[in-house]
């Protein structure tokens, strides 16, 4: 139920948010379609009515300037014969603003004209005016009639034009014929386009619930090379991580376990083998005891990898410091010289000069120790483990090599993985865990170094490992 109640609410706010978005933008996108053209349009139209209207005041000026005086004879004798004149009305003061001529319905010949237009020609100086109201463009031009460079009356006409205006009509009407056919197209795509989105998500969602609920093998299949696909990649493989790493931790579990198993029940069965048999001797009560001691000793050695293998997952601080890597490894020959001697295998030594590695003598002595004792351990009689120390530009190469049976080439991958064994019953037997190599792996890397192997020609096998130089940090 919970899975049913979440995907609705998901997808809800993603498409609420995506619509309220694509609103936004398309509201802006309209209103800009519906004003900024009629606006740049209703302006071109005032230019060309004050163009033609302010020619037209021209032509009616430079006609009156040649009248010696200015009366309602004299402008009726001029302005008659000027028969180009389109306007809705005419008008015609003197200095003071008197109405000497007026065409219009209302003639305001002998009145005062004293409008913001007449005014300001009569100042010496042209003006327009105009607005548009219900479809017609009202206009008015009024310019000065100068004598020697003195007013003696102004010219005003007045145009109203309701052609202009059904065309601007035409355009608005157009326009929002566009907008709605923008709108239908926007809110088909949006839909489509969210749906595919949210269908994503959720698949998405889906995958990630999966996961959580422990299904480490499911996968993800999104089209596309855009974000949500990039984004099912990593989930893909960072679920194939996860089951990796459960498969490791599972399989971890189990050989902890089994290594654990073995001494526990050596040791159960040989303490129940004292405590049940009443008549049995010192000389094997000492035999089972001893025996006893060698099963804690291998628990404890379980215990004590186990231990080291957390503390290098846990990343805790590492100590790094000057080591003096050939002082080391003499001194991990002379500890294994017995175990050597025992296994009839020779140790030999070619330790370079200038061998200062940055990192701490206890994981360096780690790092011989273990491999040092796999070389002898599964070595032959007569055989030898090869140290080599060398300094090699900013880093220090540690190499193991031994002389024995070697390691198939289809198993070189996987000896680093914990508790994986080339061959089972002979690390058993030499008392090995299969933990050493993955420490060992583990704590080269904590100190920023590689760990490699490879098959030697004359036989055998070598480990190879590269450390940081030593060099002094600036304070």
């Amino acid at each position: 139920m919970a899975r049913q109640e979440n995907k609705p609410k998901v997808r809800r706010s993603l498409q609420t948010r995506l619509a309220i978005g694509y609103a936004a933008i398309i509201a802006a996108l309209l209103i800009l379609l519906n004003t900024y053209p009629l606006i740049t349009t209703q302006n071109l139209m005032f230019r060309s009515q004050q163009t033609a209207l302010q020619n037209q005041a021209a032509l009616v000026t430079n006609s009156l300037t040649t009248a010696d005086e200015l009366t309602p004879e004299t402008v009726e004798q001029t302005i008659t014969p000027l028969e180009d004149l389109d306007v809705q009305r005419v008008l015609i003061t003197d200095e003071a603003g008197l109405v000497l001529y007026d065409t219009g319905e209302n003639s305001q010949v002998g009145k005062y004209a004293l409008t913001r237009e007449v005014v300001s020609a009569l100042r010496g100086s042209d003006a327009f005016a105009s607005e548009y109201q219900d479809g017609v463009f009202s206009s008015r031009a009024a310019s000065p009639i100068m004598t020697r460079n003195t007013v003696v009356g102004a010219v005003c006409l007045y145009e109203a034009d309701s052609s202009q205006g059904v065309l601007l009509n035409e355009i608005q009407n157009n326009l929002r014929l566009i907008s709605l056919v923008v709108c239908l197209a926007v809110l088909a795509l949006f839909t489509a386009f969210s749906r595919m989105l949210t269908r994503r998500v959720s698949m998405l969602l889906a995958g990630i619930r999966r996961v959580r609920e422990g299904e480490y093998t499911h996968r993800v299949s999104l089209d596309g090379q855009d974000e949500l696909g990039q984004l099912a990649d990593e989930f893909n493989q960072l679920t194939g991580r996860l089951q990796t790493t459960e498969e490791e931790r599972r399989r971890f579990v189990s050989d902890a376990s089994h290594e654990l198993k073995t001494p526990l029940a050596s040791i159960r069965l040989l303490t129940d083998s004292i405590l049940q048999d009443e008549n049995i001797d010192r000389e094997t009560t000492l035999e089972f005891v001893g025996d006893i001691g060698e099963a804690a000793d291998r628990l404890i050695h379980i215990s004590q990898e186990l231990l080291a293998l957390n503390r290098l997952d846990e990343g805790r601080a590492i100590l790094r410091e000057p080591v003096e890597v050939n002082r080391e490894a003499e001194k991990t020959c002379r500890m294994l010289a017995p175990l050597a001697e025992e296994a009839q295998v020779t140790l030999e030594k070619n330790l370079g000069p200038d061998c200062a590695a940055r990192c701490s003598r206890e994981d360096v002595d780690q790092i011989f120790r273990n491999l040092m004792e796999n070389a002898i351990k599964y070595n032959v009689p007569g055989g030898k483990v090869i140290v080599t120390t060398a300094r090699e530009g900013d880093q220090i190469r540690l190499e193991v090599a031994d002389t024995g049976v070697g390691i198939p080439r289809e198993d070189m991958d996987r000896i680093f993985e914990r508790f994986y064994r080339v061959d089972k019953a002979r690390s058993r037997a030499a008392g090995g865990t299969g933990l050493g190599l993955s420490i060992v792996r583990d704590t080269v890397r904590s100190h920023g170094g590689q760990i490699s192997v490879a098959p030697r020609e004359e036989g055998g096998t070598v480990f190879t490992v590269y450390l940081p130089v030593w060099k002094e940090e600036a304070p």
